[in-house]
């Protein structure tokens, strides 16, 4: 047996030529650490995963937009629909108005009656269920916007222009008039709010004198 001479250690062999540095083991990798080619396949993926988000948003807004217009678009051809059907009835009414005017003429004066009366009050019926509406009373004030003044008079018994007779009735569907009530109306009486006002003034008077030859008004 060959005994080993205490205090030494064995060293590896070291080739002839190589330095102190090369015998020693080199450190193995840290675990966990990335190789840098997987950094950069990381970052390109990130890259991609960026456009992909992008692309997706844009291609979202553009559906969003489409959906938009198309729902405009919807709107407006409703919108355009009714415009028309509202347009076709007026114009249909209009044309029927003169029937209705003698219609009521015939009212008017008791002539109403017997089968005429029934296809006369089914046509109202049938014009009232489009829309059309009547209107135009006698007392009414004047209202230029939906009233038409065929004949003008002075009455001392009105304050303000005032309808007192219907020439032909009004017509609307809905807020459009599509005929003004054509009427008669009249005015205050030139003068009539001076002699009022004049005759207030006059009794005030009279009432005063009349306090001062009783002695004044009697205090409580």
């Amino acid at each position: 047996m060959t005994e080993e001479t205490p205090g030494f250690e064995e060293k590896p062999d070291v080739p002839s030529g190589a330095t102190p540095e090369d015998a020693e083991p080199k450190a193995a990798p840290e675990e966990g650490a990335a190789p840098a080619g997987d950094v950069h396949a990381d970052a390109g993926l990130v890259a991609q995963l960026d456009q992909v988000r992008t692309a997706l948003g844009e291609r979202t807004a553009d559906l969003q937009r489409l959906q938009a217009e198309y729902a405009n678009y919807r709107r407006r051809v409703e919108r355009d629909r009714i415009a028309v059907k509202e347009i076709a009835v007026a114009n249909l009414l209009t044309e029927l108005l003169p029937v209705l005017d003698d219609i009521g003429r015939a009212r008017e004066h008791g002539e109403l009656v017997g089968g005429f009366k029934s296809v006369a009050e089914s046509l109202e019926t049938v014009a009232a269920k489009m829309g059309l509406q009547q209107f135009g009373k006698e007392g009414e004030p004047f209202d230029p916007t939906i009233h038409e003044a065929l004949m003008h008079s002075y009455a001392p018994d009105v304050t303000e222009t005032t309808c007192v007779a219907i020439l032909q009735p009004g017509y609307r569907i809905g807020e459009r008039t599509i005929r003004p009530a054509r009427v008669a109306v009249a005015e205050p009486q030139p003068g009539a709010q001076t002699v009022k006002a004049e005759g207030a003034e006059e009794n005030t008077e009279a009432a005063e004198a009349d306090d001062k030859e009783n002695g004044g008004p009697e205090e409580g």
